[in-house]
């Protein structure tokens, strides 16, 4: 492995559209969503650690989930668990990330990605990123890797690239907002557009280069910290200073202003868990279509529903079909899953009526 390589797993989401199994005080990249017995984010860490070592693998995450990150990932050094005082988007996360390695290794290539997404083609993954990083070792270069569509979905950004190069390496033209179902049915039909999954390939100091030039404020703050980064005074710098910078997404301070970013077309069985009913898709069913996470069922002209109940709970359920059953105990939600979007939109409403607790 090359000592050069880091990887930075982004863990600080709350994943509002798990409601309510995905809760602010134990989030969806901390649940045994897919029923393997481990954590989205102990697969995640597994994943990468045929990347690289696991003293340099770092975790972004909110401080209200240290003790959740240490304990799930115990392998991961404790200073290597980056704790963010206020959610502030990607943007200022990854600089801090990108600034303390830095400090660390001027040469040091960093992968980025979220911690909670499914990856079912492990091996084409391994080989991807890697093919990314001795890309971006030699280049100045931000690289994206782009998930390969299979159906013309409103629910993800699109890359767009000239398709021109021969080595699987592409130019980016512009990144696409989730667009409307015809154009995106436009999108599939042209074959130049890619899914942004949120998975980054560069060099550190060529990203500190990009944040000077495109996003200098972030810069300002976070070069503030050099004096910090990897001392006793980093936590109290971070704690300060953190909090003003901009709320602003990588893609917005970055990439859609930057002139060198590529990408790399992946079909890598990847699903971003987004919601139950990309959770259906891609998980085991019964010979009704049903996702069921336990054994105490009965289940009487049913079908294409995913049922979700706490260990030890048996469910009786008749006449459902394209249904979300998700029982965490303090909440029951039976919802149309045709409908799944609006349960974002619920949840905050029985935060609102009933209290915190709920949310």
């Amino acid at each position: 492995m090359n000592k050069d390589t880091y990887v930075l797993i982004m863990a600080g989401g709350v994943g509002s559209r798990f409601w309510p199994k995905s809760r602010n005080h134990f989030p969806k990249q901390f649940i045994d969503i897919l029923g393997t017995g481990k954590s989205l984010l102990q697969l995640t860490g597994e994943r990468f650690l045929k990347i690289c070592p696991s003293e340099n693998i770092f975790v972004l995450t909110n401080e209200a989930y240290a003790g959740l990150v240490g304990e799930q990932l115990p392998n991961i050094l404790k200073d290597n668990i980056l704790l963010e005082p206020s959610r502030n988007n990607t943007a200022p996360c990854i600089a801090y990330a990108t600034y303390k390695i830095l400090k660390q290794n001027k040469e040091a290539n960093i992968v980025v990605a979220p911690s909670d997404h499914l990856i079912l083609k492990e091996d084409v993954f391994v080989d991807k990123i890697n093919k990314a990083l001795n890309f971006t070792e030699k280049n100045d270069a931000l690289l994206t890797l782009g998930i390969t569509p299979n159906r013309p979905d409103t629910g993800y950004g699109y890359i767009n690239y000239k398709n021109d190069a021969a080595d699987e390496i592409f130019k980016v033209n512009s990144f696409k907002e989730k667009p409307e179902l015809k154009v995106a049915e436009e999108y599939l039909a042209n074959g130049n557009y890619l899914w942004n999954a949120g998975i980054f390939i560069w060099k550190a100091a060529n990203l500190k280069r990009a944040f000077e030039k495109y996003s200098p404020e972030i810069n300002e703050l976070f070069e503030k910290g050099n004096e910090f980064y990897n001392t006793p005074g980093e936590k109290k710098f971070i704690a300060v200073n953190y909090p003003t910078s901009p709320d602003i997404s990588i893609d917005y301070a970055i990439l859609e202003k930057a002139d060198n970013i590529y990408t790399i077309p992946a079909e890598i069985g990847w699903s971003d868990l987004g919601t139950w009913a990309s959770l259906h898709a891609v998980a085991d069913k019964d010979d009704q279509s049903n996702v069921v996470n336990c054994n105490q069922v009965n289940l009487q002209d049913t079908s294409n529903c995913i049922i979700n109940l706490p260990t030890g709970k048996a469910a009786v359920i008749r006449g459902l079909e394209n249904f979300i059953i998700v029982d965490d105990e303090q909440v029951l939600l039976i919802y149309p899953k045709s409908e799944e979007q609006e349960i974002k939109q619920v949840a905050k409403k029985m935060v609102a009526s009933f209290g915190e607790k709920y949310s």
